[in-house]
């Protein structure tokens, strides 16, 4: 049984949490946070993932990927590219599909990865951390992904979970996952026919900052609007400090950090903790030691000076409010509550101005960090065959309007709209279209400049065949159910041609008709089933030849990643034997092993620690096996009669203890017959006094 696994897929940082004991647990990770870093590095042997990718960012930039969920799914001339570019120390290509990747140099070659395989490489990675952390199976996820995301992008992270060995059962808005936490926690949500609780989350994370309009109800919830601003978080206020102190030390220390991509991102990591260390104090120092040319830099930074740097950033704190509030319908002053998530509404001017927006004090009844990654991890157990979940039901909204269109194969129109801008998912439409053959049909977005620039138009396409013309008819009518599924993904579910037959009916009997009175028949013309029609499916989603071929790729890194470790852990050991065996030869072992043994064995770690200092430092894993095994030869018999002599001693006091506990025991006893038989000496006494008088 797989246990659910919600992932809130950061920018920066990424929260996992899984489903079990009656509860949603968040899941630490080997160094015991909360959090994981969203990083891929490449290293000499073996790839750096998460924890390790970060703690190397510094000494390996160049081979260091991170921001994966804001290049997946772009194209290489969207003009978002030129605005990403500076948050990445790698080099960014154009991929053959015209999309980007990373050009990094791993096991000492060139390599170019795509997006998805990035992010398929972490989502991995966290993978293994929830497998080691729970002892549990995990194939299931879901994925918690900004609202702005495409189409295209949803089918990203969904091949990406999968060349990850993972079941993508939902990719879910990130903000509808923290409504989900809200929601089946609250136990005070109106029921019935009571007014919903109106609820505006505003997220505000590392790169990206969303404000979403929300009604719920005990059981479910309902999002009304959605808007975001994708080019507004955490990092930009990174930027805007890095920047800062990048003109202050170069007239300051005359050093220019912004031609040392090192140095940059040493400051730029300082000024992440600046940042924070300025939502709860009015001045902060700063300080780097060896930022570059042996330079130590130091200087300060109060909380004005930081709200100054970002004004332009705080101008355009109210317009994704302003804009949700309208697609809800809805004004500020029919919130019930403001709930904020994401590490940087953790920053005073920025709630503040979020307050100001809405009229009204902000509300933290969720953890920041965390709440998406558990309504992740809810959604996925609602999903889960063999778990009981709290009933909860929850709807989306479509932020644009989506159109299907047709071969025009007679005289009706050749399009459309299925699902219009704010109509909730998921959701199902049935329409029937006369056909004369096998046909094809695309869905599209409706209104191509609603869309964020650059945004393509096409969504997918699909072929139907099967279609059988009957003698003598023009054409055939063909139902089709057209459905967007609960990942927001469009998609053709059925496809059938239907018939018109006629049946006879029994007519209904009057109420006062005789008990033995005849029923009565009537023909009537009924719609029914004729022919199930073949779906051929495009979409942006890989095709399964490429896909094994990425999955088997992946597959090979693992294998390499985890020679690479055990490799490690066999020098780590052999390392440690030789030293503990030095150690104890002439202290614990001495009287174990003869003049001619000690001599022989010290030659062999001698000689075993110039090989691994030399010829064996960079070694396979089969060698420090064989080395181990060579040195243990003899040393494990030393050892063997040292802990032979220890057992003896340990038996030998054993037995001491028992015999010691034994005679104390007997004498307990004793003690304890002369006392009872002392009691029965007294009573007779007494009894044998007699009266005279």
């Amino acid at each position: 049984m797989s246990t659910p696994f919600g992932l809130d897929l950061g920018n920066n940082n990424s929260v996992l949490a899984v489903a079990r004991n009656r509860g949603i647990d968040i899941v630490v990770n080997e160094v015991s946070n909360r959090s994981t870093p969203s990083v891929v590095g490449f290293g000499p042997k073996n790839r750096y993932l998460g924890e390790t990718g970060k703690n190397k960012q510094t000494s390996n930039i160049k081979n260091t990927v991170a921001n994966l969920k804001r290049i997946l799914g772009l194209n290489y001339g969207h003009p978002d590219l030129k605005q990403e570019s500076k948050h990445f120390t790698s080099k960014l290509v154009e991929l053959d599909d015209k999309k980007v990747g990373a050009e990094v140099r791993f096991a000492g070659e060139k390599h170019v990865f795509s997006a998805t395989q990035l992010t398929a490489m972490f989502i991995d990675k966290v993978k293994d951390t929830a497998k080691q952390e729970t002892k549990a199976n995990i194939t299931d996820v879901c994925i918690a992904v900004p609202a702005w995301y495409t189409e295209e992008q949803r089918y990203n992270v969904g091949d990406a979970a999968r060349i990850a060995g993972l079941n993508p059962v939902r990719i879910v808005n990130d903000v509808t996952a923290a409504g989900v936490s809200y929601g089946i926690f609250k136990n005070d949500l109106p029921e019935g026919e009571e007014k919903p609780r109106i609820v505006a989350f505003v997220d505000i994370g590392h790169s990206s900052y969303t404000c979403s309009i929300m009604a719920f109800k005990k059981g479910q919830l309902k999002v009304l609007g959605t808007a975001c601003d994708k080019h507004f978080g955490g990092r930009d206020f990174d930027l805007a400090i890095t920047e800062h102190f990048a003109d202050e030390f170069k007239s300051k220390y005359k050093i220019d950090i912004r031609e040392n991509p090192k140095a940059y991102n040493r400051i730029l990591t300082a000024a992440e903790k600046l940042k924070k260390v300025l939502s709860a104090n009015t001045t902060a120092p700063f300080s780097v030691e060896s930022v570059m040319n042996d330079v130590d830099v130091s200087s300060q930074l109060t909380r004005e000076s930081l709200e100054e740097l970002v004004k332009p950033l705080l101008e355009r704190v109210t317009e994704p409010v302003t804009r949700a509030l309208a697609q809800a319908n809805l004004t500020a002053e029919d919130v019930d509550f403001v709930e904020i998530i994401g590490g940087t509404t953790r920053i005073p001017t920025l709630k503040q101005s979020i307050s100001e927006a809405f009229g009204k004090p902000l509300s933290t009844t969720l953890n920041q960090d965390e709440a998406i990654a558990k309504g992740a991890a809810f959604i996925c157990a609602i999903h889960s065959p063999t778990l009981r979940v709290r009933p909860f039901k929850f709807e989306d909204i479509h932020p644009y309007s989506v159109s299907y269109s047709w071969d025009k194969q007679v005289e009706d129109e050749d399009h459309m709209e299925v699902f219009p801008a704010g109509s909730t998912f998921p959701s199902t439409k049935l329409i029937t279209l006369n056909r004369t053959g096998d046909f094809s049909m695309a869905a599209n977005y409706t209104d191509i400049t609603q869309l964020p620039t650059d945004t393509p138009e096409y969504i997918a396409n699909w072929e139907i065949t099967g279609v059988q013309l009957p003698e003598g008819q023009d054409s055939v009518p063909v139902k089709l159910k057209l459905r967007c599924d609960p990942s927001g993904l469009h998609t053709i579910e059925e496809a059938y041609s239907i018939e018109d037959i006629e049946v006879e009916e029994a007519v209904p009997l009057a109420e006062d008709a005789p008990e033995d009175a005849e029923p009565e028949f009537k023909k009537v013309i009924k719609t029914v089933k004729k022919d199930d029609l073949t779906i051929i499916e495009h979409t942006f989603g890989l095709e399964a030849k490429k896909l094994n071929e990425l999955i088997e790729k992946e597959n090979e890194m693992i294998a390499q990643d985890k020679l690479v470790a055990e490799t490690e852990d066999r020098k780590n050991t052999l390392e440690e034997y030789i030293y503990t065996l030095r150690g104890k030869l002439d202290e614990e072992y001495s009287t174990f092993a003869s003049d001619a043994e000690k001599t022989k064995l010290k030659d062999m770690l001698n000689k075993a620690e110039e090989w691994l200092y030399d010829d064996g430092f960079d070694s396979i894993k089969a060698k420090y096996i064989a080395k181990y095994e060579e040195l243990a030869s003899l040393g494990n018999v030393i050892r063997g009669r040292y802990l032979a002599k220890e057992e003896e001693k340990k038996q030998a006091l054993r037995s001491k203890q028992e015999s010691s506990q034994m005679a104390a025991l007997a004498e307990k006893l004793a003690a304890q017959r002369k006392a009872e038989a002392d009691k029965k000496d007294d009573k007779k006494d007494t009894e044998g006094d007699v009266d005279m008088d």
